[in-house]
């Protein structure tokens, strides 16, 4: 009898080509799925600590949040039916007025949505004081890439987050000593941009060199609206990722979010420097526009999707996919009766492989093959919404939601089973929650 940690029974699985697998039994051990079982006699032969029934579940790489603010869990229900700009009128006094444990409970509960969603793993665009956005999420169990916010330009309302260039790179630097590799390796502190509209050329040159220097990535919205396109071409006669590529920036390590305004030279330029994309559905279709996601795709670009904070709605990748899908038809496929502009399979790879990809962890997160890192997800599909369907994968990426996730198991450990989170006391977070936000509100507004 051989010993695992985790044995997953009679569940169906999606294959790295995004097609399903017969009934079998996954093997989890040390951190890794150790083995893919394709009979019930080679499963008898495995004593595992945790047993996890997986009959009518279809077994899946977790999903992975590629932009998103945990410190602006507290928003939510804020900035919906608001007039531009939110980021000046709520957002930047919203997060001026935070205090320590105001961030960590509100890291607390994005990671708790998340998980109850399916989400294993996300990539922190950055907010204030992310040490305790780092302890909330080693507490939790998940995996990040996790960054501080940074600029140090910008009127009078962004002043309050700024700091000199010097001071920015100087406190990421703190927190990558302080926290790099915690949580048995499922933390990474990364830089970032927060937008080049409030960095300054010495900052955006430091932040790449930095990166470079720690072998670690940077996190940066990029083309999300008009306005910053317009501030580029204004001040460095460059559109966005062009003065970035100038700046030095540009590369594999470098996750960008939005990407709505990418020109066609835009798209070429990232390609070119393999940059991982990530798009933002309702944040972008809300607030910037329809991006180019079919020609994205054909330049070779990685794409993944992001939910860029629950401020406007909620941490739900399933909602996400839907919206992209739709939109893009709406946006691409229909002018050109083109209706397979947006497949489906192509949705669930983003939210999986194009995620992991953004986080730079691609070749050990996004499928579930024997080897890689045992984030994965058990989703119900024994249900009216889903089941019995003609195509599985059409009918996830269309009907399924975060609420069908059942069980969510990360880096070899089980987070969630049938529904609750073992890691965080769900009743304690929200009851605190509720006091923060308002004491946060009094203080903001």
């Amino acid at each position: 009898m051989q010993k695992c940690d985790i044995l997953i029974r009679d569940c169906i699985r999606l294959k790295p080509d995004m097609s399903i697998s017969g009934t079998c039994s996954v093997v989890i051990k040390d951190t890794k799925i150790a083995k893919i079982l394709e009979n019930e006699e080679d499963a008898a032969e495995w004593a595992a600590d945790e047993v996890l029934d997986g009959r009518g579940k279809l077994l899946m790489p977790g999903l992975v949040d590629g932009h998103t603010h945990t410190c602006q869990q507290l928003l939510r229900g804020r900035v919906s039916d608001e007039y531009p700009m939110v980021w000046t009128r709520f957002l930047v006094p919203f997060e001026s007025n935070l205090r320590p444990e105001d961030s960590y409970i509100s890291g607390q509960l994005a990671c708790l949505e998340m998980i109850k969603h399916g989400t294993t793993a996300f990539a922190d665009a950055g907010g204030v004081h992310m040490d305790k956005v780092v302890e909330a999420t080693v507490e939790s169990g998940m995996r990040a890439a996790i960054a501080k916010s940074t600029m140090d330009m910008g009127n009078a309302i962004v002043g309050a987050m700024k700091e000199t260039a010097d001071e920015a790179i100087a406190h990421t630097k703190d927190l990558y000593e302080a926290y790099q590799g915690a949580g048995d390796g499922r933390i990474d502190i990364w830089f970032a941009i927060r937008q080049v509209m409030t960095c300054s050329e010495k900052l955006v040159r430091m932040v790449g060199e930095s990166a470079r220097e720690l072998h670690t990535g940077i996190h940066a919205h990029l083309c999300e609206h008009k306005d910053e396109v317009s501030f580029c071409l204004q001040n460095y006669q460059l559109r966005p990722a062009q003065y970035l590529e100038k700046m030095g920036v540009l590369g594999p390590n470098l996750l960008t979010a939005h990407n709505v305004l990418l020109s066609d030279r835009d798209i070429s330029i990232l390609a070119e420097n393999e940059v991982k994309i990530i798009h933002c559905p309702r944040a972008n279709l809300a607030n910037h526009g329809f991006p180019k996601t079919p020609q994205i795709l054909e330049a070779g670009l990685s794409v993944g999707l992001g939910c860029d904070g629950a401020a406007p709605s909620n941490l739900d990748l399933f909602d996400e996919m839907k919206v992209l899908r739709y939109s893009m038809m709406a946006y691409w496929g229909l002018p050109t009766f083109n209706p397979v502009v947006m497949p489906c399979a192509s949705l669930l790879k983003m939210a999986t492989q194009g995620g992991a990809n953004a986080i730079g962890y691609g070749d050990v997160l996004g499928s579930v093959e024997e080897g890689k890192k045992a984030d994965v997800i058990l989703l119900n599909i024994a249900q009216p919404h889903i089941t019995p369907t003609q195509n599985l994968i059409n009918s996830v990426v269309e009907a399924a939601n975060g609420h069908d996730v059942t069980d969510s198991i990360i880096n070899g450990k089980l987070v969630m089973k049938n529904r609750e989170v073992l890691t965080l006391d769900e009743e304690k977070i929200r009851f605190e929650a509720q006091k923060h936000m308002e004491e946060i509100i009094k203080r903001a507004y």
